[in-house]
């Protein structure tokens, strides 16, 4: 079986992801190469940071293409936190920017709530919407690891996999097909979370 790639467009803390992976006894290997993604059998994108520098960087490293590739032949794909934001059409981060574009939506801004902290930090529950094949026999509701102040906006509600309440629900993962996207860290969700990389390398 070939290893996971795992995608280096500059920000991520990718060796977390990586161990994660080898943690379930999964092979997974790191590359900023583009051209190793049409090897790939199962691609993650990774992130953290800004949309704006995001977006830049896989654009100018030649990313945008091989990514939309590897989608388009039906591969599994595993978008992870700002990895999630991306697959969207537009982020409202800082002024406006295109996303990929692969599902109609933007990215927004929680609302300023009195008493309710941005970014989002800490655990938090998942109400499981979609059975997604990375939820496969996990516990109802399981709690994850969360860091972020924007979140997606899907413009096709069955996109959603799961939601979280801050203190409303905000899509907290999506899936179709090949495509699976969670806005938590799955790598720093303790045993949930490796049950979901386990499932994803399984997948």
């Amino acid at each position: 079986m070939k290893p996971i790639v795992i995608l280096d467009y500059g920000l991520a803390n990718l060796r977390s992801v990586e161990k994660a992976f080898e943690k379930v006894g999964a092979a997974a290997v790191i590359t900023g190469d583009p051209n190793r993604i049409a090897e790939a059998d199962k691609l993650v994108l990774p992130g953290v940071g800004a949309f704006r520098d995001a977006i830049a960087h896989l654009r100018d490293a030649g990313f945008v293409e091989p990514i939309k590739d590897h989608i388009n032949k039906g591969k599994p794909f595993l978008g992870i936190c700002l990895g999630l934001q991306l697959l969207f059409t537009k982020s409202h981060e800082d002024g406006v920017y295109s996303g990929l574009d692969i599902f109609p939506g933007e990215v927004v801004r929680f609302d300023a709530v009195p008493g309710l902290k941005v970014p989002h930090m800490g655990w938090n529950q998942l109400a499981i919407r979609k059975p997604a094949p990375i939820f496969r026999d996990l516990p109802p509701e399981p709690a994850v690891y969360f860091v972020h102040s924007y979140y997606v906006k899907p413009a096709d509600a069955t996109l959603i996999a799961t939601q979280t309440d801050y203190p409303t629900p905000f899509t907290s993962a999506i899936w179709r097909d090949n495509i699976v996207a969670t806005q938590f860290h799955p790598e720093k969700s303790q045993q949930v979370g490796l049950a979901m990389l386990k499932n994803f390398a399984q997948w």
